[in-house]
């Protein structure tokens, strides 16, 4: 594959003689600019929208229709993807233009001298000079990124000068210098480079006239073009400072390399230079949870920086979290450390005395202080520069809130290590001829590991110098739970993830602490700010919004896309090693907390599947001490849905674990209708099995245990497997005809018309006829419009089936007539669906072809993938016959989407049918 954004935007295959599938101005293209140019190639689904179709009412067909296109180019359905509503595109970075451009970049950063120059120069091959980026798009965030990546670009050539002039490269830079000014007259570090090197052939006069030119057309000289000019005019430049007999260099060696973190690290260093070349002082704090490596990325950026600082580099472990019986380092004490490094006139006293020397001392000069392992605020903020180029990098577990009050103050937050840097940390210990026999146990290690690079690097030394087998041994460990964090922990070289953690939680307040041991408790993987306030009520007076910000303070809680997140082996330290005072004073603390929980998830998939399907009725009850977060409408109901629906499903575990009947009945019933739409459907099998079995046990009431029965039934409908639905339906139906209230005949009715749909795909007709007939009687006897629709318009379809189309047509027009006066949109699209196909059988073709289109636009906004996928099979089969085969494609491409959203189900036939079309 070969991707570029420099120039045209182009994507398609390297080596295919067709050339490129997806290029130019198209929305394809466009999509794929928008992911490679944004930060990790991520882009919210809504933000994603609004750039490709700026002021259009959100639709999320449109998108992704645009994504199918884009997967195809790719030729690789995983390099992009959606998830947690934002669009990730993870592409091989030596296939795409711009990132080959950065990498060599970075690259030329641990490089010195000519190796630098060259390494430089070979980067800025990938961009020759005149190749617009994003060339063609013309959209407002088109514009805004092509600006970011041309001044990418001058940041790239004024480093290759800065290489050049370091290697003493003269020749080249007297002739690029004079060739770049005149191709970029407006940038003064070009200037600056232009004077350097002819600024003395010039005379006197034509000097003058140069700068006098420069300066009315552009700007003031900065002071580094102002020193070239001083001394060209003969000027002594302003003194510096007082010249170091000793430049101090305290940082520690480099120890193993940074994997994984090439964005962050370059953005640690090009923040620091920037800042730099406006003479300011930074402040960077690169913030993280215990062992996420910020002190290792910390060093690497200092050394990379360290040229950079003519006036040294300094060097203080503040100790904040060190461990037991460690004090934090006194601030006063590592002032004193610095200054000794400097020649000081007087001999302050105190710390304010102290901390105003060490300012003083750095207005005049430029040096990088690093600050590892900062307690809090008020540890670093002596230590910081007034004024002057210095610069300051602080690492700290803990988010340092008055230093991200300060907009001047830049933070960077890591996250985990992905899979591939990962497994290449693993793997740097293990020889050659082990890998293969290795990988599927690399592979589960770096998942128990989730990206946590103490994690990981605690494992690396567990199994080096050892046979091959320590992998199979140490995985063995990992794999349970129990036994998870003393495998983690490796006491020679006095490396422990416990260890680590236990650092953090101990400084916690007693409400934090039992709001985390809360969160693990939790099923997640994630959790909604609703959900963490309903913890509360299962402790005395345990204020959770207050906690959750200390957790958050502390790194020991994440917040992504408006949910938190508990790093897997910070949520098993806290299920293993805390134990909140909560749990010795209140015996019934731990029950309670589950209770929340799942009464927290009951309650909120019950209030989205209310607009899913507002004929249901469950015995969910009223909402007490729960917060509810009630959605809009569909759309939003079932985005809801798709955010939370991992954590739904370890609730659902969670109620099986701890023997609650109420949530392992109802919580798989409340979330079928979702399942059924997004085809979740063997999720929905499993859960429903023991949903049915927990309702039993519980002694629901016939009817409700019909309804368990009805809706595995429709589980294994959508399947295909109609014998195991049938026999579900037959016993809904016995359990039904076992109440004789209003409830239990809409529940026979309900079976009833099922059981025929289901006899009708069993070959049965004459079984199914009398099932829907059944069901007929009873839904008119109940008043019940929407079921009437539904039994008339299985009774329609039978007779369709059998060629007779006028009865059929009778039938389906009178539920067609019914239908429209509910609000049952689902079965409004399924006669509309059936009057279709039995009005083109009849020839009246294009009134059928808009039964389809009307069918269809139903479904989509129902949000029901697999009706709607059936209803467009069926409409492209039509269009086909008319002659329309350009609609005919259209509509098996959106079916295409679908079924790849739906896990790729049957995509071969889609894509066959397709390329019979083209």
């Amino acid at each position: 594959m070969d991707g570029r954004v420099l120039g045209v935007v182009t994507v398609g295959p390297a080596d295919s003689s067709d050339g490129p599938i997806v290029m130019g101005t198209t929305r394809p293209a466009a999509l794929f600019a928008l992911l490679v140019t944004s930060a990790e190639g991520r882009c919210p689904v809504s933000e994603t929208f609004d750039f490709l179709w700026p002021g259009s009412e959100f639709a999320r067909n449109r998108l992704d229709r645009v994504m199918s296109d884009l997967r195809r180019a790719l030729r690789n359905n995983g390099f992009l993807t959606t998830e947690s509503g934002v669009c990730t595109l993870r592409l091989p970075r030596e296939q795409i233009d711009l990132y080959r451009f950065r990498d060599l970049l970075r690259s030329a950063e641990s490089l010195s001298g000519k190796d630098k120059f060259e390494a430089i120069s070979a980067a800025l091959t990938q961009w020759p000079h005149g190749l617009m980026p994003l060339s063609g798009l013309e959209d407002q965030w088109a514009a805004v990124r092509r600006e970011e990546l041309r001044r990418e670009w001058l940041k790239a050539l004024q480093a290759q000068f800065e290489a050049a002039l370091r290697a003493g490269l003269d020749e080249w830079l007297h002739t690029e210098s004079e060739r770049w000014y005149h191709d970029l007259p407006e940038e003064p570090w070009l200037f600056r480079y232009y004077l350097m090197q002819h600024g003395g052939t010039l005379s006197p006069s034509k000097l003058k006239r140069a700068i006098r030119r420069w300066t009315d057309r552009f700007r003031q000289p900065d002071d580094k073009l102002q020193a070239v000019i001083d001394r060209l005019h003969g000027k002594v430049p302003s003194p510096r400072g007082l010249a170091l007999a000793h430049v101090p260099n305290q940082l520690p060696p480099l120890g193993r390399p940074v994997l994984g973190r090439g964005v962050e690290l370059h953005q640690v260093v090009e923040t620091v230079r920037r800042r730099q070349e406006s003479g300011r002082p930074t402040v960077l704090v690169i913030s993280g949870m215990p062992g996420i490596g910020k002190s290792l990325l910390a060093n690497h950026a200092a050394h990379q920086l360290r040229e950079a600082f003519p006036d040294g580099v300094l060097f203080a472990e503040l100790g904040g979290f060190a461990g037991p019986g460690t004090r934090p380092a006194d601030p006063e004490s590592v002032i004193d450390g610095f200054l000794a490094e400097f020649p000081v006139p007087t001999s302050p006293v105190g710390l304010a005395q102290k901390t105003t020397a060490l300012r003083s001392v750095l207005a005049n000069r430029s040096v990088l202080i690093v600050l590892d392992d900062a307690w809090d605020d008020q540890q670093v903020l002596p230590l910081l520069p007034g004024t002057g180029a210095s610069a300051v990098l602080i690492t700290s577990r803990r988010r340092l809130e008055a230093l991200r009050a300060d907009p001047q103050v830049k933070e960077v937050l890591l996250g985990e290590l992905d899979d591939e840097a990962s497994t290449e940390l693993l793997q740097e210990r293990i020889p050659q001829a082990h890998r293969g026999k290795t990988a599927r146990e690399v592979k589960a290690i770096v998942e128990f590991c989730r990206g946590h690079p103490l994690a990981l690097s605690v494992t690396v030394r567990r199994f080096d110098g050892h046979a091959f087998a320590a992998i199979h041994h140490l995985h063995r460990q990992l794999k349970m739970e129990e036994k998870r964090l003393d495998a983690l922990d490796h006491q020679p070289s006095q490396l422990s993830v416990t260890a680590a953690l236990a650092c953090s939680v101990d400084a916690l307040s007693e409400q934090a602490r039992c709001l985390l041991w809360q969160l693990a408790i939790h099923p997640g993987p994630s959790i909604s700010w609703s959900a963490v306030l309903d913890l509360g009520p299962a402790g005395e007076e345990l204020h959770a919004d207050r906690a959750a910000g200390e957790l958050l303070t502390a790194n020991l809680v994440e917040l992504w896309s408006d949910r938190y997140r508990l790093h897997d082996l910070v949520r098993t330290f806290a299920r293993q090693r805390v134990r909140p005072e909560a749990l010795e004073s209140d015996a019934g603390f731990e029950e309670a907390t589950v209770r929340q929980v799942l009464e927290h998830q009951l309650q909120n998939v019950w209030a989205c599947d209310q607009w899913l399907d507002g004929q249901r009725s469950l015995p969910v009850g009223e909402p007490y001490e729960i917060t509810v977060d009630r959605p809009e409408g569909l759309e939003d109901a079932l985005a809801m849905l798709d955010d939370s629906y991992d954590e739904v499903l370890r609730g659902i575990e969670l109620s099986i674990e701890r023997g609650s009947r109420r949530h392992t009945w109802l919580l798989p019933m409340a979330l079928v209708t979702y399942q059924w739409r997004r085809h979740r459907l063997r999720d929905a099998q499993r859960f429903l099995i023991l949903a049915g079995e927990a309702a039993e046990q519980s002694g629901a009431p016939p009817v409700d245990r019909a309804m368990t029965h009805r809706m595995l039934a429709g589980t294994y409908w959508h399947q295909g497997q109609f014998d195991l639905a049938a026999n579900q339906l037959v016993r809904a139906v016995l359990l039904s005809e076992q109440d004789s209230s209003a409830r239990g005949r809409l529940s026979l009715a309900r079976s009833r018309h099922t059981l025929a749909l289901t006899r009708r795909k069993q070959g049965r007709e004459g079984e199914a006829e009398q099932h829907h007939r059944s069901a007929l009687e009873v839904y008119r006897e109940l008043s019940d419009a929407a079921g009437a629709a539904a039994a008339l318009n299985g009774l329609g379809t039978i007779h369709h089936d059998r060629g007779e189309d006028d009865e059929a047509l009778v039938l389906c027009t009178e539920a067609l007539d019914l239908v429209r006066e509910t609000t049952d949109r689902r079965g409004l699209a399924d006669v509309l669906r059936t009057l279709a196909g039995i009005r083109f059988a009849m020839g009246h073709r294009e009134p059928a072809l808009e039964l389809f289109q009307q069918a269809v636009v139903i479904y989509r906004e129902l949000g029901s993938w697999i009706e709607e996928d059936r209803a467009l099979g069926l409409q492209a089969d039509a269009l086909v016959v008319v002659g329309r085969k350009a609609d005919a494609v259209a509509a098996l491409e959106r079916a295409m989407v679908l079924r790849e959203l739906m896990g790729g189900t049957d995509l071969a036939e889609v894509r066959d049918r397709l390329e019979s079309l083209r």
